[in-house]
């Protein structure tokens, strides 16, 4: 049995679950909290920062979740179309991957951290500079969706699906950019990821920078 540690709320949890929806692999589900200690302490123990999500395959742990897609369409589905069997069509995968995990991941987490700092006297400069970031990617990614049409879920939607929910709360995607917002929606309609974020809703009150009443 595989078994998935990580937080219904977190995007990067979300990320590496969707993936395993989209194989159909059956996975126990490990939430790390303050509830269970134990669950803490094997994601503490898997990487250099501790950080979810953890793959627990056997005795086997995998962390970062680009890794743990990347090791079950290895492992256990392969024909499940996460990485594209052409060499050169997984490269652009792999690199439309990391567009989405570090240019809009990255910012919509640097906004959200600071929150966390200090809810009540956030640093301006720095969600500003977060905002600008993201604003400049949603407009590089409405120009790459005039060519870009994804023909399976792969690790790309896995990346965007999350990565647009939350940065488009913290930052909201301008009405000018249909394409993006098409993108968006298509994402979060699908089964994969709006069981998701079915899961997460109940958290949504924790949301630093204040969740907005939609999805």
């Amino acid at each position: 049995m595989l078994a998935l540690y990580g937080h219904p709320f977190s995007s990067y949890t979300w990320k590496a679950q969707i993936a395993l929806y989209e194989a159909g692999l059956e996975h126990d589900f490990r939430v790390v909290d303050g509830d269970h200690p134990d669950h803490v302490a094997l994601v503490q123990s898997a990487g250099p920062l501790g950080k979810f999500p953890v793959l627990a395959d056997g005795d086997q742990l995998v962390f970062e979740a680009t890794s743990i897609i990347e090791h079950v369409a290895l492992h256990h589905a392969p024909d499940a179309g996460l990485i594209p069997t052409n060499r050169n069509d997984a490269l652009v995968v792999r690199q439309y991957d990391r567009v989405f995990d570090n240019y809009v991941m990255t910012p919509m987490q640097a906004i959200v951290d600071e929150y966390l700092r200090d809810g009540c006297r956030p640093d301006v400069a720095g969600i500003t500079e977060a905002r600008d970031r993201l604003a400049g990617t949603y407009a590089w990614l409405e120009d790459w969706l005039q060519t870009y049409r994804p023909t399976a879920f792969t690790l790309v939607e896995c990346a965007a699906a999350p990565s647009l929910f939350y940065a488009d709360w913290v930052h909201p995607i301008p009405q000018s950019h249909s394409r993006l917002l098409e993108y968006r929606a298509w994402s979060l309609a699908r089964p994969s990821v709006s069981r998701c974020i079915e899961d997460a809703r109940p958290f949504r009150a924790y949301f630093p920078p204040g969740a907005p009443d939609r999805d």
